[in-house]
């Protein structure tokens, strides 16, 4: 049984059957927990993003993970989140090849039935060398990555059990579909999903496969993403958030003149990472969180409180993730759970705030980066 996480909050459920910004209604008293789409899995309406404490990890010399990483202060913090309401825990068999799961496991450890595991599959990797080999899409594959997890994790269930490859044929994640629900069956997962940010795969799953349950794609107050929101409504799935603070951009804590150390992800120059270039915040985004940093902390809430109350006044099936690396974060970040969704009259700023933006930069140098960045090819 999943313990109920919190107390109840009051929230507005924005009308997501339009992709401009809703318009605001009464809605029932909500809780401050949420149910994981049609698996009838209750999680709370925050979870706890576990990348960044996954240690390091590359593909040849490109780092892959956010630096070194002190594995005690990770259990503290899952521990405290557990502590603070937070059930709902995210990581994927790749990040730290392998050692994030480890890590997940051991700080849950006799807490288990108090959590809900979210993991990953679909790329490899060698856990000896921390190194990323490649991908594998087979059913074969599956059987063998879903039992290594379980090991990792010293679990016998897995919550939630998302395809990692993003760009995967629909022909070929439509054919894992039987694997997948043999795995329910066999009762090694609950139910599983897709982590993708297109929205023909996620629709995939969501039109056929029985159990699917989730699409895990970026939200945030930066980068909305109506199509997926809409899919989740109409298919019943949640919509796992990540990225909801923009990779640290809506803490607050990073100027132009910040700069990331080569063995953290953000400080290489990649295609899909858009927040970040050269290791340093890209100025166009730094100029969004400027802009909207009043709305968000109108009623007294930091940064990262109010990016995360404009996530659940978009949606009522989002579950924000936030990556944390210690107990100061995560609490908070949990502390958000109190305050619940914006305000409508806040929410309407910051819309307002960036609809001046995305007119602005079809003017400025900066467009190719608003409204559509690249999308990712591949990625952790």
């Amino acid at each position: 049984m999943i313990r109920r996480a919190g107390r109840p909050v009051r929230m507005i459920v924005m009308d997501l059957c339009h992709t401009r910004p809703a318009t605001w209604h009464d809605a029932p008293m909500a809780q401050s927990t949420r149910t994981l789409g049609r698996s009838g899995i209750e999680v709370s309406a925050l979870g706890m993003g576990c990348w960044a404490i996954a240690g390091p990890w590359a593909e040849r010399q490109t780092p892959l993970g956010w630096g070194a990483v002190d594995d005690e202060e990770s259990a503290r913090t899952i521990r405290r989140a557990l502590d603070l309401g937070v059930t709902l825990f995210d990581t994927a068999d790749t990040y730290g090849a392998g050692h994030g799961e480890r890590v997940l496991g051991r700080a849950l450890a006799g807490r288990r039935d108090e959590a809900v595991i979210a993991t990953k599959w679909g790329y490899t990797f060698d856990e000896r060398t921390r190194q990323a080999t490649g991908a594998d899409a087979s059913p074969a594959y599956l059987r063998r990555a879903v039992r290594d997890s379980l090991r990792r994790l010293g679990t016998d269930r897995i919550d939630l059990y998302q395809l990692h490859l993003a760009d995967l044929p629909v022909s070929r994640a439509q054919a894992l579909v039987g694997t997948l629900e043999e795995l329910v069956a066999d009762g090694l997962i609950r139910a599983y999903g897709w982590s993708t940010d297109r929205a023909d795969r996620a629709a995939a799953f969501g039109q056929d496969a029985p159990r699917a349950t989730a699409v895990q794609h970026s939200l945030s107050v930066l980068r909305d993403a109506p199509d997926l929101l809409n899919l989740c409504e109409k298919y019943d799935l949640a919509s796992i958030s990540c990225g909801p603070l923009g990779m640290g951009l809506l803490t607050g804590k990073y100027h132009p003149a910040s700069t990331l150390p080569y063995d953290d992800v953000r400080g290489i120059t990649s295609g899909w990472l858009e927040w970040f270039r050269g290791g340093r915040p890209a100025p166009e985004w730094l100029r969004r969180v400027q802009a909207v940093r009043a709305a968000l902390t109108a009623d007294g809430r930091t940064l990262a409180q109010g990016a995360l109350g404009w996530i659940w006044a978009r949606s009522g099936r989002a579950i924000p993730i936030p990556g944390c690396r210690s107990v100061d974060q995560v609490e908070e970040n949990a502390a958000a759970l109190a305050l619940g969704p914006l305000r409508p009259d806040h929410f309407a700023e910051v819309e307002r705030q960036l609809a001046a933006l995305r007119a602005a930069a079809l003017r400025e140098v900066d467009r190719p980066y608003w409204p559509s960045p690249m999308l990712p090819t591949a990625r952790p």
